[in-house]
């Protein structure tokens, strides 16, 4: 903390006449006198540390989504739209549902089976038996081609 000396508070208070009288004939000089010894010292004030000492400033918890990735998902599929607040909240809930439901699932097959890894083939069972027709079939093409992709970058 930097020390306050005489000269920075004359400094800061040289904008004041002190010579000119004020109502009820005492100088300007004379009345901040008295302010300053109501007060006490002079101090600067250095932002303020919260709560105790030594205790941390506390920070809002980042909550997970998926909003970037539906909007990058979004522009690839039709660069000139966009999406609301509300909409991006229930593709992002129903994208929570669908892996949460997969999820599970996978590790009820698993225990059935008596495994203890769920592998690409639980979770391509479960998404046939979670999802309808021609949806499964697509999704099934798809997590194929995206585990082949990344088993080929290694």
């Amino acid at each position: 903390m930097a020390a306050i000396t005489k000269d920075s508070t004359e400094e800061s208070n040289s904008h004041v006449n002190t010579s000119l009288p004020t109502k009820g004939g005492k100088t300007a000089a004379g009345k901040m006198g008295k302010m300053a010894a109501k007060r006490g010292p002079a101090s600067k004030k250095v932002g303020k540390i919260p709560g105790k000492l030594g205790e941390k400033k506390r920070h809002k918890k980042r909550k997970e989504t998926y909003f970037i990735y539906i909007y990058k998902v979004l522009k690839q599929v039709h660069p000139d739209t966009g999406i609301s607040n509300k909409a991006m909240n229930i593709c992002h809930n129903f994208i929570t549902d669908l892996f949460e439901r997969i999820a599970s699932e996978a590790s009820k097959l698993a225990v059935y089976n008596k495994k203890s890894t769920i592998t690409g083939r639980e979770i391509q069972t479960v998404v046939r038996l979670i999802l309808p027709g021609e949806l499964a079939k697509h999704a099934v093409s798809e997590g194929t081609k995206a585990v082949n992709k990344f088993s080929g970058s290694k």
